[in-house]
């Protein structure tokens, strides 16, 4: 996710060398480095100091332990803080960095990395709209952002955009699995899941339609959408969705007690 974000904002206009990147890997700092012509290290002092923005692309579990050690300098440069963790909350950064850190919890999504991604933001207390604007402008070098007004609006934009593409790419992988075993070649099968995601997903996207209104334009009455339909409502679809995502808030909910 961070190289998706350090690509959008290069793509959109920000010069490289105004880009500092703290990676624990050296090899992996030397590839982002020859990649993108940004400044790359293992050193994260050296990112703190150089940064007004400082945008945290580290996994959850490990939060904790890697702002520790950089709290001094934290407070110090008192950057605006941004997080990509999902379940950390703005308390727990406020508790590992400062009170009156200005503090923003981001919520992207994969297709970042495609440059189709979408985030949703929000706002610790004492974030001026300066600031707000700056996240904005960063965030939306990946795709189009939304700012929520609390963090179980975040839990659950999580649970849609941040957990949505693994749910659509196990549907495709079941559509091209359903096809194969109606007999059709494997390579086919999956062409035909990708593109009819991909054309149903643009349908609504350039018409504005909403997708209840397709959905019953392309299902005739007795005809074999409708039958495909049924099965799902049979099997309770909806309440299968429903499950799934109470299930992400659920855990993310775990995550930020851990």
């Amino acid at each position: 996710m961070a190289e998706a974000i350090i690509g959008g904002l290069i793509a959109k206009g920000t010069p490289a060398d105004q880009i500092h990147v703290g990676e624990p890997r050296a090899e992996r700092a030397v590839e982002l480095q020859e990649k993108f012509g940004i400044n790359a290290g293992t050193d994260n002092l050296a990112v703190i100091q150089s940064s007004d923005i400082l945008i945290l692309a580290v996994k959850p579990q490990v939060m904790q332990q890697v702002l520790e050690p950089l709290r001094a300098a934290i407070i110090d440069k008192h950057p605006l803080v941004v997080s990509i963790a999902a379940g950390i909350t703005l308390e727990n950064l406020a508790q590992w960095t400062a009170p009156d850190m200005p503090l923003v919890r981001c919520m992207p999504n994969t297709p970042a990395l495609v440059g189709a991604g979408v985030s949703g933001l929000c706002a610790g207390p004492g974030i001026s709209a300066a600031q707000q604007d700056a996240v904005t402008q960063a965030m939306q070098s990946v795709g189009p952002v939304h700012w929520v007004e609390n963090e179980q609006q975040l839990d659950a934009l999580m649970a849609i955009s941040g957990c949505g593409p693994a749910y659509f790419f196990a549907f495709m992988e079941h559509l091209e699995a359903a096809g194969v075993a109606l007999g059709l070649p494997t390579a086919m099968a999956a062409a035909l899941a990708e593109q009819t995601a991909w054309g149903a997903a643009k349908l609504v996207h350039d018409t504005g339609t909403e997708p209840a209104e397709l959905r019953r334009r392309v299902t005739s009455p007795g005809g074999t959408t409708q039958a495909a339909l049924e099965s799902f409502a049979a099997s309770g679809f909806a309440d299968i969705v429903r499950k799934a995502t109470q299930a992400a808030v659920d855990r993310a909910a775990e995550l930020a007690g851990s």
